[in-house]
């Protein structure tokens, strides 16, 4: 493309013929043959699409301006010619269907705006250059500087867009704020009655392991039940003589430092490592 910074923009035809496999097939061949082809050759009654080369390449369906090589100005500038006559516009019959949704996909890809620029497409639009030069959409080739001819005639122009609608992006979902965590919950009577029943029992003997792995867990990241320990949720000797030596940390003494798990002395732990003390 010789403007490559140029908005992009689309310019309809008309093949002046029929439609149908036959006009397709032999109106496609002959703009092969003359070196007129268009990106696009489309047929408005059922909704076949055949494509010369690619979009962001140069067609050949339009006359140059002077020095200006129209079919080469802009970003793309894409040549769609309909298999239908300008005296009688296609958008008054046509069926566009998947193919033309695709089509008009393809082109907004390229930045192409949903706009004529040029206005009406009926007989004696305007050629004005400097409309054609800086302004991206749609044009009829009525509207194109250096050329003569009067297609696609007056189309409705906005059923071209409205054939297939830009897709409307479904509204963002707004995220539901997330729960805080619920703090686990250790009681009293449970340790205690861990502390009770495990302590004289064989090794390993579990009352309420849940709960005592919670405190093991808080022991060792206070650093006063040794890592090499396995935190098995028996409140063993081992767990009771780091839970004394929290006490102490936190300013216990005496009979108050040891014996049955006080309410007190584990909020203050549960406080530090995120869980909630009950009686």
């Amino acid at each position: 493309m010789d403007s490559p910074t140029a908005p992009g923009r689309v310019v309809w035809h008309t093949t002046e013929s029929g439609h149908g496999a036959g006009p397709f097939k032999n109106v496609g061949d002959y703009l092969a043959n003359i070196g007129a082809e268009p990106h696009i050759l489309y047929d408005p009654t059922t909704d076949r699409l055949g494509q010369y080369g690619p979009l962001n390449e140069s067609a050949r369906a339009l006359k140059n301006d002077g020095g200006t090589r129209t079919n080469r100005t802009g970003r793309v500038c894409i040549q769609i010619e309909v298999l239908a006559r300008a005296s009688a516009p296609f958008t008054g019959y046509w069926k566009p269907g998947p193919n033309f949704v695709a089509l008009m996909r393809a082109i907004r890809s390229w930045g192409v705006p949903d706009s004529w620029p040029g206005g009406s497409c009926a007989p004696g639009a305007s050629r004005n250059r400097t409309t054609w030069a800086t302004k991206g959409g749609h044009y009829g080739h009525c509207h194109v500087p250096g050329n003569d001819h009067w297609d696609p005639g007056n189309i409705d122009r906005a059923a071209i867009l409205k054939a297939a609608p830009k897709a409307t992006p479904a509204p963002a979902t707004p995220a539901k704020p997330a729960k805080p965590a619920t703090k686990p919950t250790v009681s009293v009577a449970h340790l205690n009655s861990a502390r009770a029943k495990d302590i004289p029992a064989a090794t390993g003997h579990t009352t309420y392991p849940a709960e005592v792995r919670i405190v093991e867990a808080a022991l060792r990241a206070e650093g006063l039940l040794s890592s090499n320990y396995a935190a098995d949720g028996s409140w063993g000797t081992k767990t009771d003589e780091a839970y004394n030596a929290f006490r102490r940390r936190v300013g216990y003494t005496g009979d108050a430092a040891k014996g049955s798990v006080g309410l007190e002395s584990l909020r203050k732990l549960a406080a530090k490592h995120g869980f909630t003390a009950k009686a």
